[in-house]
């Protein structure tokens, strides 16, 4: 076996255990040219995604990974659907009250607000093929943290391209990690942030508690990938029924 075959059927073996079957299943479809590696297809959701590529990435002799991996939408919208659905969304959010907020599709640019005061930056969404676009600058990583989490949260969404620069530049560490998915959880309605913990090593974030819910479970996890800078989610979280709870 040639270098080339033996590192696609690495590549293949470490898609296998990052989506926990073969990738055949999701039909995704690997091109490999001299370990430049182009990743395409469908997963069931945003962990199965950055595990993909995680596990990708990792194989001796990949030197680059080209992700056009999409994550399958809780509901079919469309790209207009998915540009007013964002707008709202950081119209919506306080924390982004001092900042422009536009459209973009194509070059037609639309302002949404335009801030009373300085503005302290401007975040500009556009969407095609069902993949969110954020451009622009905001003041903070918990900022662009927070935007990007509301572009996942768009139904349509199929991925998040967040390029929001952070100005003045900040230096990350884990605890701005999981300050910003506390602070996710508490904007979730699924989740109950009063049970839920979170804690960040080497930017792998351990979620721990209690959920009256898998779903609620699922949701904290979900919260946590969708989060810059997060390589691998624990979710500990002990499901408990508030039937569990009556004495």
């Amino acid at each position: 076996m040639n270098d080339d075959k033996r590192r696609l059927a690495q590549v293949r073996a470490a898609l296998g255990r990052a989506l926990r079957c073969d990738p055949d299943r999701f039909a995704i479809r690997i091109e490999d040219v001299d370990g430049v590696l182009t990743l395409q297809g469908e997963v069931p959701d945003i962990a199965a995604k950055k595990r993909a590529l995680k596990e990708a990435a990792a194989v001796t002799g990949v030197r680059w990974v080209d992700d056009q991996l999409r994550v399958r939408p809780a509901a079919h919208m469309n790209d207009d659907a998915i540009r007013v659905h964002v707008k709202d969304a950081m119209l919506a959010e306080c924390a982004f009250e001092e900042c422009a907020v536009r459209t973009r599709e194509g070059v037609v640019v639309e302002t949404a607000r335009i801030p009373a005061g300085t503005a302290r930056g401007t975040i500009e969404a556009s969407a095609k093929d069902a993949v969110v676009t954020l451009d622009g600058s905001v003041p903070s990583l918990a900022h662009k943290r927070l935007a990007g989490l509301l572009a996942w949260w768009v139904p349509g969404s199929r991925d998040v391209v967040n390029a929001l620069e952070v100005v003045p530049p900040e230096e990350d560490n884990d605890d701005q990690i999981t300050e910003a998915i506390r602070l996710a959880h508490e904007r979730d309605p699924l989740v109950d942030a009063v049970a839920i913990g979170a804690r960040t090593q080497s930017s792998v974030v351990t979620l721990y508690g209690t959920a009256a819910s898998e779903a609620q479970k699922s949701a904290a996890e979900r919260d946590a990938w969708c989060m810059v800078g997060v390589e691998d989610v624990e979710n500990q979280i002990q499901v408990v029924p508030p039937s569990a709870l009556v004495p």
